[in-house]
């Protein structure tokens, strides 16, 4: 039984962090529950029909914990806070070929894309657990009910509260090819500080968000409108010689990794509609960037 508890850890790491959209937050939660596991007798465990259901309620009960002192440590956060960004393994030759990584455990859909994440983190933390384990993980709400400490009939209610919300300000998916080609292009232009290029593959009313965290510079505010966007990144650009800029999966969809010989510094998630680019999420944080570091075997650090 314990070896099938700990095989549980991949499923528990996705519950918790599309619960979170903190990837170290996650793996925190899965410590916890697993850890609560093995303190249990082994009269209480035996007495439990299924430890993937215990193990799933016990995790949501700390997410929704975490989440709700969250909204309190990010309004102290310096700055923006956006989501931790994941890559995917299988764009890193350096990499370990055996690993208990959490990022590997990420299955990478539509439900980690950043954008979305970001629209999860406008919910209060009992509709951003309902929808999630409802709507992503198609849990009944019976068994949601039991995590979020509600009556079926209200937990059905957060779940199309938080569905509402998302579908009001999710922008239809593009398909990634598309997207990859935008993105390809707005590196080009971004090398060549070419600024009318940038401003002609951002949409007018586009938003940057930087995430420093105070650890590293990032503006602390969003730069709003294409024209502003581009003068800031050619600005980056002259700033920061010798950086190179990587096409890489972000979140499961086609985005930019900035790179100082072997470590990465920025990471860049984008939004697209209508064939521009209407969000750039981008994350300085080291501390978010520790799974882009870890499989080039590089130091975190500026």
């Amino acid at each position: 039984m314990t070896d099938a508890v700990a095989q549980e850890r991949p499923w528990l790491t996705n519950v918790a962090y599309r619960m979170l959209g903190s990837l170290a937050e996650a793996e925190d939660a899965v410590q916890e529950a697993l850890a609560r596991w093995y303190a249990l007798t082994p009269g209480q465990r035996a007495d439990i029909a299924s430890p993937r259901a215990w193990l799933t309620t016990v995790t949501g009960r700390i997410c929704l914990d975490v989440l709700g002192s969250a909204r309190a440590r990010r309004e102290r956060y310096v700055g923006e806070w956006v989501p931790e960004p994941l890559p995917d393994a299988s764009q890193f030759t350096g990499r370990r070929a055996e690993t208990t990584d959490p990022a590997d455990q990420i299955v990478l859909d539509e439900s980690v894309d950043m954008a979305f994440l970001v629209v999860l983190e406008a919910l209060t933390p009992a509709e951003r657990v309902a929808f999630v384990l409802h709507d992503v993980f198609q849990y009944p709400f019976d068994d949601v009910a039991a995590i979020v400490e509600r009556s079926p009939a209200a937990c059905r209610q957060l779940a199309s509260s938080g569905r509402r919300r998302v579908r009001a300000v999710r922008s239809a998916p593009v398909p990634s090819a598309e997207q990859a080609r935008i993105i390809r292009e707005f590196k080009q232009a971004w090398e060549q500080q070419d600024i009318p290029a940038l401003v002609g593959l951002l949409d007018p009313d586009a938003v940057m968000v930087a995430d420093g965290g105070g650890l590293v510079s990032a503006t602390l505010r969003p730069v709003e409108g294409a024209a502003q966007i581009a003068r800031y990144i050619a600005d980056i650009g002259v700033r920061a010689p010798g950086m190179e800029l990587r096409v890489l999966s972000v979140n499961g969809r086609p985005g930019l990794a900035a790179m100082r010989g072997e470590l990465t510094v920025n990471v860049a998630a984008f939004e697209i509609a209508d064939g521009r680019i209407t969000r750039i999420w981008g994350v300085r944080n080291p501390e978010k960037l520790r799974a882009w570091n870890e499989r080039l075997g590089t130091e975190q650090g500026e």
